[in-house]
């Protein structure tokens, strides 16, 4: 690693953070491999296990807005240790009823709307945090820390999900999920509580409207929102839904945890890459590439095998760390440090959205249609949309700010 790379890091608040953002991940891997396997025992149903992962979907759209007002009224340090403590008891939860057989669809639907709703109220918290630990100058190179921090989480959580759910089962898979989200919340004790100057009213309607006058100000911004509503929802039915049935049948559950691993190998290199290598229009690079993430669909449905699975999963990570630390610097840079959080709460509420749509049609869809059909038009949808929005001369011309004009933040 680099000395420049390593230079966030000697901030302390930033060194939690990475740490508790890490062990978040861990867990967050390990959740949907082994929930999805615990309801495919438990049903066999690809309809079952659609509604339940779209529960928590759907509580995360419901309750993001209120998420980034929290996150701009209260220190986020705080905020984050409250919901990974949550985090910890629901899906702490979600293992007993596994392990002591108690489980059912409805349980976990209600479990899985609970730890949405937890992850709803972290998400703009976490999002917002990497400015008030590291001066702005360095704001490149701590995105590409916690993005290489997070997918090492998601390698280890991901090969250990898929290891533990055939070894030792779903149940036990989940309880060392509940685990990491425990220990995330103890990192999250040493970066200390930042307040942010406050600039809107006291009214939450208030705060709300001045975010959304802040999200819709640039035109860059939104496109790229309306560009992953789509791309998400698509992955969400065809990865997260389709593909353990698929691997069921083909590579095994071992395997699809390997496969999952390989794309945060994949987005670990990516974000080596992104941290050493600065283009000035790095937005316009990073949705490019998103074309990539049509690839693995054409994969599944062609040639379902390990091998081949493991390599574009590997390239698709890679392209997605290109567009996630160009989209987060890029916010960084041009939104108010005080209203951050409610602009990251728009953008993932719109990029969310269509998640519980594409993880509940993704069954039916695939029974209807067929698998094969339904992956290749989830693949098709991707390249479209992702060349409709690089046709917006401000996704394509957006420019990096020099380090010396970007606003400080701590």
């Amino acid at each position: 690693m680099s000395p420049r790379l390593r230079e966030p890091l000697g901030h302390r608040g930033f060194r939690w953070l990475f740490c508790g953002r890490t062990f978040a991940e861990i867990g967050n891997a390990i959740a949907p491999v082994a929930l999805a396997f615990a309801v495919l025992d438990l049903t066999g149903s690809l309809v079952d296990l659609g509604v339940v992962v779209g529960a928590r979907s759907l509580a995360s759209v419901v309750l993001l807005l209120f998420g980034g007002v929290l996150a701009d009224r209260l220190p986020r340090s705080l905020i984050l240790q409250g919901t990974e403590i949550a985090a910890t008891l629901t899906q702490g939860l979600i293992a007993a009823s596994v392990l002591c057989g108690f489980s059912s669809v409805p349980l976990l639907v209600a479990l899985s709307l609970g730890n949405g709703a937890v992850a709803a109220i972290s998400l703009p918290a976490a999002a917002a945090l990497t400015p008030q630990t590291v001066p702005a100058g360095l704001l490149t190179q701590a995105n590409a820390l916690v993005r290489m921090g997070s997918n090492t989480g998601r390698i280890t959580g991901a090969a250990l999900g898929g290891v533990l759910a055939a070894g030792a089962g779903p149940g036990w898979a989940i309880a060392v999920n509940a685990g990491m989200f425990l220990l995330a919340a103890v990192a999250y004790r040493g970066v200390g509580a930042v307040r942010l100057p406050r600039s809107g009213g006291a009214r939450p309607l208030a705060d709300l409207a001045e975010g959304w006058r802040e999200f819709t100000a640039r035109r860059w911004v939104w496109l790229v929102v309306a560009q992953f509503m789509v791309v998400n929802a698509v992955i969400a039915g065809c990865v997260v839904v389709l593909g353990p049935a698929i691997a069921d049948d083909t590579i095994g559950r071992a395997g699809w945890g390997f496969v999952l691993a390989a794309e945060t190998t994949g987005a670990f290199a990516g974000g080596v890459l992104v941290a050493r290598w600065q283009p000035r229009r790095a937005l316009r690079i990073g949705v490019a590439v998103t074309l990539f993430d049509a690839v693995p669909l054409v994969v599944l449905a062609g040639a379902p095998a390990l091998v081949p699975l493991i390599f574009v999963m590997f390239f698709a990570g890679v392209a997605l760390e290109q567009f996630v630390v160009a989209w987060d610097v890029s916010l960084q840079e041009n939104i108010p440090a005080d209203r951050l959080a409610r602009v990251y709460s728009y953008d993932m509420l719109g990029s969310y959205i269509a998640l519980p749509v594409g993880e509940v049609a993704a069954g039916p869809l695939a029974e209807h249609f067929g698998r094969d059909a339904t992956l290749l038009g989830g693949a098709a949808l991707i390249v479209l949309v992702t060349l409709l929005t690089l046709l917006s001369r401000d996704v394509r011309t957006l420019a990096r700010k020099p380090a010396a004009t970007a606003p400080l933040v701590l």
